[in-house]
This record gives structure tokens, sequence and C-alpha cells, in this order.
């Protein structure tokens, strides 16, 4: 079964859908991608609230994982999401 049919069979809400969407359209050939959750409500018409909820739940139900991303400055940046 591909990932769409994954999804739609795990019975997602349309939020986390979206957003998981979205990152797969980003990602690179291992899977990653780096887009801060202002871009991606940005570009889904969504809340930041919204993405942040979607992002914690598809990392809840194993559909991602986040890795926190730094800046030489020691600040943090945008996660790099991985898809499982």
């Amino acid at each position: 079964m591909g990932y769409f049919n994954a999804l739609h069979a795990a019975e997602l809400p349309h939020r986390d859908v979206a957003v998981y969407m979205y990152l797969k359209h980003r990602a690179n050939a291992e899977g990653r991608c780096w887009p801060s959750v202002r871009t991606i409500a940005k570009d889904l018409s969504l809340s930041r609230a919204t993405v942040q909820r979607a992002l914690r739940e598809l990392r809840q139900d194993g559909w991602i994982a986040a890795e926190p991303r730094w800046r030489e400055n020691g600040s943090c940046t945008s996660n790099c999401y991985r898809l499982l």
C-alpha cells in the first residue's frame, strides 16, 4: 500500500494529511526537508497553531521525526523533518 493510501487508511485529520503531503512534496531523496512553521502555514493557508498541532500529531503517530537545527551563533532555526 502506498503512502497516500496509508495516510487515508490511518484516518488522520485533514490538517495532518495536508501537512504531511506538503512535507512529502518538499522532501529530498532522503525524505528530509526543513521548512519553517511560518512557511508551511503560509503555503497551506493554515494558522501557525494548526500547523504546529499537525506536526505534533504526525510525530506522535510515527509519520515524521523532527530534528532541531542550529545556526553557527547557537540560535535555533527551523527543524529538519524526516519522513518515516
